[in-house]
């Protein structure tokens, strides 16, 4: 048996490739749109790619159903509850899929959504199952939350309740050896305490998940709608795409080199310009409206906290991550981006962009304290709830940094605004986006949270 986990850092994001040896007959699970490796390894192994399953309608990212579909000609599956505008094959909850010795077999374990389904994977179909892929059900450390958008009119409590019966009655009833294999992991919105491990097993989960262990339906319940992070906007967008046919991702694409003259161009009509760079190097300097969303961090789903699905997107990276920075966004549906330019680390701008080249203000926590003190600036927390909750700066406003392209105007302007995170990075993004938005005295704080309190601490 071929089973294959593809995992991508930057959307938390695991996907798979089942395939038996014996018949050379395969399918993939959840895959992401850019399906060169699902392809290259199935030539790598003698499979043939027959059918495409998706636990659910993901809202994080764009699935890569249609564009398998389009190179293998693969039937699409889903669970029974599923609605979409293209073909599908409905899967029933019990219903065995063989793809010659290995055996595939469906569990309904709505939840997270009222579609969703996990696999059980047999290595033979008398055999003991050896691994359950678990789409957003179960997670290593957590189970899926209930209330995203691609929820229908269901209510979050209805979801949570099922999600309870998904959990006892289903999951936790596998045998402890079974591998645990879900869609996400550590960084995921899709839920709150997700591990590191890619991969656990029923009995690991049963010791360690606490949003598996007995308890009440209603203790569950509260547990599961509570302190889930902020949804970023593009989740809705996301999880419609994948109900529908969409434009596919060109596997072969190359976004263009931008002169500085198309570059300003582009600003001037409202163009929206991610300067990929680190932290250090935007605050050093930054063309004017530029949003700062560093890839070294979550750079595909912050980009979507920062740009609606169809803006027209230009890129300021370092050299050689372009192309890279223009695949994440496209992972997420933002797929027009118009083209980039490079900026060396040594953060020169091109003379002819000079002009547009400004500095962002960083504040530390012994300056924050006295601007506090004085009644001098607005401080906003920009963390998600559950974050806040564990402690929080006295006198911070809290607006999540997945929320405030849409509450900008809920920033006061009437003193100058200090934004944090918990480190540094996502303020960065938020104190730009801030700017862009013709608020210009922002300044975020070095450190973020972690170092005020470590600040405080040793006082």
């Amino acid at each position: 048996m071929i089973l294959e986990q593809y995992y991508i850092e930057c959307l938390s994001h695991a996907s798979y490739l089942i395939g038996d040896e014996t018949t050379g007959r395969a399918v993939v699970v959840d895959p992401r749109r850019d399906i060169t490796d699902y392809l290259a390894d199935a030539e790598k192994y003698g499979l043939t790619i027959e059918g495409v399953i998706n636990t659910h309608f993901h809202a994080d990212f764009v699935s890569g159903h249609l564009e398998l579909v389009e190179a293998t000609g693969a039937w699409i599956g889903f669970g029974e509850a599923a609605e979409t505008d293209y073909p599908i094959r409905r899967l029933s909850h019990g219903e065995r899929l063989s793809l010659g010795q290995v055996d595939l077999e469906t569990l309904s374990t709505p939840g997270h959504t009222w579609e969703s389904i996990s696999i059980l994977v047999r290595e033979r179909p008398d055999a003991e199952p050896t691994a359950v892929l678990t789409g957003d059900s179960l997670f290593i450390g957590d189970v899926g939350r209930p209330d995203l958008v691609n929820i229908g009119d269901s209510s979050t409590s209805d979801l949570a309740r099922a999600m309870y019966r998904t959990i006892h009655e289903t999951l936790m009833t596998l045998p402890d050896s079974v591998t645990v294999m879900p869609a996400h992991g550590a960084g995921s919105s899709c839920g709150k305490n997700l591990s590191t491990e890619l991969t656990s097993t029923i009995g690991k989960q049963r010791l360690s998940n606490p949003s598996v262990q007995p308890m009440s339906e209603e203790d569950f319940v509260a547990m599961l709608t509570h302190g889930q992070p902020a949804a970023p906007a593009y989740f809705a967008s996301d999880a419609a795409m994948n109900k529908r046919v969409h434009p596919l991702l060109r596997q072969d694409r190359a976004v263009p080199e931008m002169s500085p003259r198309q570059l300003r161009a582009a600003l001037d009509t409202g163009v929206r310009v991610v300067d990929a760079r680190g932290v250090e190097d935007f605050a050093a300097g930054h063309l004017r409206g530029s949003v700062n969303v560093g890839f070294d961090g979550r750079f595909a789903e912050t980009g979507g906290m920062v740009a609606d699905i169809g803006d027209e997107l230009a890129l300021i990276t370092y050299p050689g991550e372009e192309q890279d920075a223009a695949l994440r966004l496209a992972r997420i549906g933002l797929d027009n981006a118009v083209g980039y330019l490079n900026v060396g680390r040594d953060g020169r701008f091109p003379a002819e962009l000079a002009d547009l080249v400004q500095t962002a203000s960083r504040v530390a926590v012994t300056d924050l304290d006295r601007l506090l003190d004085e009644n001098a600036v607005t401080l906003i927390d920009i963390r998600n709830p559950g974050e806040r909750e564990a402690g929080a700066i006295p006198g911070s406003l809290h607006i999540p940094l997945a929320q405030l392209r849409t509450r900008v105007a809920d920033v006061p302007t009437g003193k100058p605004v200090v934004l944090h995170c918990a480190g540094g990075w996502r303020s960065s993004v938020a104190a730009s986006l801030l700017r862009a938005n013709g608020i210009d005295q922002v300044a975020d704080l070095l450190g973020g949270y972690n170092a005020w309190v470590d600040a405080h601490a040793a006082v």
